[in-house]
Formats: C-alpha cells, sequence, structure tokens
C-alpha cells in the first residue's frame, strides 16, 4: 500500500522533478499541448481584433460588409473611407473649448440681440436704457430701417436687419416682421464677436435684470446646446402656440454652439414653416429640428396680462426675476409715476440687491395677530389676520386677462381682491435704499389714504415700515428656500421694522 501512493505520487509530481516515472512524462505531455493549444487561440484572436481595429474599412458601413462577405473591397477609396462616419465614429458637435465651464461667465460673454423698428424705438429706448450697461454689456437694436438720429454711447448699437423679402409668410392676418425678427440671433452670431458664450433675445418694450439673467445662465454649460426661456402665463396663449416655446417677449437665450447650428439652417428651416405665425414660433420650430427643447426658467416673463400688476409682482415665484415684457401694457408699477419713473424708481433696489429684487418674505405679528408679505424693493402688504403662507404665495388678482375677456385662464393660482376695502389689506410702497454696514435698509410708506371708513387697527394704521436685510447676496444654485423675518417694534409712530434672516434648521414660518 505504502508503495502504491509512492507511485501515485510520483506521477503526479512536477515535470521538473529529477525523480520522474514514464507515466509523469504522459502528463506533462498533456499539459504542454494544452497550454499550446490555449496560447494559440489568445494569439488568433489578438491577430483578429488588431486587424479589425485597424482596418480602413471599419469607419465604413458598405466597406466592413463587404469585407465580411469576403468580396472586393478596393473601390472603397481611402478619403472616402476617414469622412464617413461609422458605427464607432461619433459624429462632431460645435463646441468651444475644452476649459470652458457654466461658472466662467460674466456680462461681457453675454450678446443681446433686441428686436425693434425705426418707428417704435424712439419711444421704447428710455426702457432699455433703464437697465443697459454700456461698460460691461455688449448687444445690438435691429431696426427695420435707418434712423436718421445719431448713435447714443450709453445704449446698444443699432443695426438694419437684412432683407427677407424672399422668405415666405402664409399665416393670415399675420406681421411679416417675425421673419425678420426670427433672424436676429443668427445674424448677430454673423457678426463674428469674440468670447461669446451666450445669445440673448428680447424685445424693446423688455427690461431685463442682468445679473440675475447672468446668475441663472451660471447654472448651465454654454459649451452644450441650450435654448432656455419659459412660456406664457395665459393658457389661452400656450394652446394657441406652445407649451414648449420659449416666447420672444419675455426673452430667452441660446449658446454660442446652438446659435451656430441655427445660422447654419435657419433660412432654409424658414421656408418649411411659413404658415407660423410669430418670430419665436420660427425659432422654436428650427430648434426643435435640431433636436434641442425648451430649458424652462421661471424667471423669464411674457407677461400676458394687463392692467395693475400689483398683486401678481407681489407675490413673485422663488425664482430670480430675470426679465418683464409688454411694460406699455401695464400700469405704472409705483403710485403717482409714469412708467418709466416707476421702473428707474424699482432699479434703485435693483441696485442694491439685484438677487433678492421681487423676493416674497412672510412674516407675522404674533402679539397684534397681523400677518404682513414682503415682496423685496417693491412693496408690504399688512393684513390684520393671521394668513396662511399657502395663500399668501398665491397672487391677488389685480390684474386683467391679456385679451380682455373672462374665457382665458393663468397658468398660476390666484386670489381674488375682496370686495369690502375693510377686509382687504393695507399695502406700503418702496420709498427710499440704503446700504450700510449692517446691511441693506428699505423703507415702504404709505402712497394712498386707507379706503375702510370703519375704525382701523394698529396694523391698519401703519404708516411706515422699515425693512433690514443682509448684505449678501441671495444663492440660487442652492435649493430655493424662502427668508425668515422678525417683527420688531419700531420707534417711529405708526411704524414697524422687519429683519430678514435666513431660516433655521426645520424652522416653521407660521406661528404656533
Amino acid at each position: 500500500m505504502l508503495q502504491k501512493q509512492q507511485v501515485r505520487g510520483s506521477s503526479n509530481g512536477s515535470c521538473l522533478s529529477p525523480r520522474y516515472s514514464p507515466g509523469s512524462l504522459k502528463v506533462c505531455w498533456r499539459r504542454f499541448k494544452f497550454g499550446l493549444g490555449f496560447f494559440c487561440t489568445c494569439w488568433m484572436f489578438y491577430i483578429l481584433y488588431l486587424m479589425l481595429t485597424t482596418h480602413p474599412c471599419l469607419h465604413s458601413t458598405r466597406c466592413f460588409a463587404a469585407l465580411v462577405m469576403g468580396t472586393d473591397t478596393s473601390v472603397f477609396s481611402s478619403s472616402s473611407l476617414s469622412s464617413s462616419p461609422g458605427p464607432t465614429q461619433m459624429p462632431k458637435t460645435d463646441k468651444i473649448s475644452s476649459d470652458a465651464t457654466p461658472s466662467n461667465t460674466t456680462l461681457h460673454n453675454i450678446v443681446f440681440g433686441i428686436a425693434s423698428s425705426a418707428r417704435k424705438w424712439k419711444q421704447r429706448k428710455q426702457y432699455v436704457d433703464l437697465w443697459w450697461k454700456p461698460d460691461v454689456m455688449r448687444g445690438f437694436v435691429w431696426l427695420d430701417q435707418e434712423m436718421a438720429e445719431p448713435q447714443s454711447a450709453s445704449l446698444p448699437q443699432l443695426k438694419v436687419s437684412e432683407d427677407t423679402s424672399r422668405f415666405r409668410y402664409t399665416f393670415k392676418k399675420g406681421l411679416r416682421s417675425a421673419i425678420r425678427i426670427s433672424r436676429i440671433v443668427s445674424e448677430t452670431f454673423r457678426l463674428n464677436l469674440s468670447d461669446v458664450h451666450w445669445f440673448i433675445m428680447g424685445d424693446d418694450d423688455t427690461v431685463f435684470f442682468p445679473e440675475n439673467l447672468l446668475q441663472v445662465l451660471s447654472k448651465y454649460d454654454h459649451s452644450q446646446y441650450y435654448y432656455i426661456g419659459t412660456n406664457s402665463e395665459s393658457v389661452e396663449q400656450n394652446v394657441l402656440h406652445s407649451y414648449s416655446m420659449a416666447f420672444g417677449g419675455g426673452g430667452f437665450a441660446i449658446s454660442y454652439p446652438l446659435a451656430k447650428a441655427l445660422a447654419k439652417m435657419q433660412d432654409s428651416c424658414l421656408d418649411r414653416y411659413s404658415y407660423l405665425y410669430g418670430s419665436d414660433a420660427r425659432i422654436h420650430a428650427c430648434l426643435a429640428d435640431l433636436g434641442v427643447p425648451l430649458t424652462k426658467e421661471p424667471g423669464f416673463h411674457q407677461v400676458d396680462f394687463r392692467g395693475n400688476l400689483l398683486g401678481w409682482l407681489s407675490a413673485h415665484p422663488l425664482t430670480p426675476l430675470v426679465s418683464l415684457h409688454h411694460l406699455d401694457a401695464m400700469a405704472p408699477i409705483f403710485p403717482n409715476m409714469n412708467q418709466t419713473q416707476a421702473f428707474g424708481h424699482l432699479f434703485e433696489a435693483v441696485k442694491a440687491d439685484s438677487s433678492r429684487i421681487l423676493q416674497q418674505t412672510i412674516c407675522y405679528d404674533r402679539l397684534r395677530q397681523g400677518s404682513l408679505s414682503v415682496s423685496w424693493g417693491y412693496s408690504v402688504h399688512v393684513f390684520d389676520s393671521l394668513q396662511f403662507p399657502r395663500e399668501l404665495e398665491s397672487p391677488q388678482q389685480t390684474f386683467m386677462h391679456w385679451r380682455k375677456t373672462m374665457t382665458d385662464q393663468f397658468m398660476f393660482n390666484t386670489r381674488n381682491v375682496s370686495r369690502n376695502p375693510c377686509l382687504r389689506p393695507a399695502v406700503l410702497f418702496l420709498d427710499s435704499v440704503s446700504t450700510g454696514s449692517k446691511g441693506i435698509t428699505t423703507t415702504y410708506t404709505r402712497q394712498t389714504g386707507a379706503s375702510c371708513q370703519l375704525g382701523k387697527s394698529a396694523l391698519q394704521a401703519l404708516q411706515q415700515i422699515r425693512v433690514l436685510s443682509p448684505n449678501s447676496q441671495l444663492n440660487w444654485k442652492q435649493s430655493p428656500r424662502r427668508h425668515c423675518c422678525d417683527v420688531l417694534p419700531s420707534s417711529v409712530n405708526n411704524g414697524l421694522e422687519i429683519v430678514m434672516r435666513s431660516c433655521l434648521d426645520g424652522e416653521v414660518i407660521y406661528p404656533q
């Protein structure tokens, strides 16, 4: 038994052992043949891999099929093979340098294209003058014909659009100027300006808030295809045109590489969509042909409603204010001022802190059981009762529908204005703005007398409210959350002081 175990053990020993038997030679030979076969198989697969990955036919589907079938591949020239994209070669896209990141955009990298006409520019240039910064911004006002007046150094440069009579326009009772305006982004791109990240389209009766626009665009990579804006506030207008279209009056942004692609194909695209109404619909259609959807940013505002915008401006959504359109269709936003004066007054607060403009903060006076809604830089609404934040977030409908009918609906919830003047809130409007080491102080005063003839409460009798906010601007790259505030007694008769601050972790706004 011991001898058998030793023989069996020797037959399974190493082939390099000095003591081996004839049986161990057979074992070693079998191992050698198996290893040699495995090595040869791997080598054959490696050679085949090299042939496939380096053969020029890999970059042509037809040539690759001919190679597999064993037919002649000499008919495929090397130039045609190198120019045709194959199954493993991705098509090239227009990009800027690899160091382009979403955070390195400044106002200098944004170019505006403003749609106007020789007839309207004389009146509406005052709106553009409110927000334009000639030292740091670039842009052009595109007209339908030359103007005799000289170029102003404080406004964008005037340009005349190219002739568009060769394009078809078949929308009945529409305006052919839609074709001219739709080509503004492409014509601006063809000016070959350097260091451009974004092209912004807007109308001459639109007010932009440049620093807020910059904050919004800084979230996106300008080296990619982006079409940024939002649709109308009117359900009717969205149904007529498109829910997925950026309405041009409120403005929209197109990244540089997308503008480059649009400029290449837009003229042929315009003839395909001759039946559309407006310029923004044509741009939306051309970008759809390029496969680019709308990226919605709610801070762009078409403002498709009319009249007194007090209720809407006092309950702005929690997003940076980027633009306001249709200034001629709205009443002056401040009492006892014309529209230009009113927006000039608003921009006093914008210059102090553009990130906070119109941002709503809800406070409670626990002692007097009242509610205060602050629209920073614009107004303060004082309610003589405790109102839920959910209710105060909805605007009071002080405005009318765009078509002056009651058939339309808005894209947001509204609250009715009480017919009883004693149940309406007291409204105080921005009076002054001052900046100090402790923060920014905005003062709001009563502009109109009380309409309620009954006895006024202490809150209803307020004549002045001072709001202290931090010097630091809001960071819109963080998750959105309203600021909290504390109501303090004031040294001024019929006055109140409010201090804004970041809400604590888990803090509940409504008094419990």
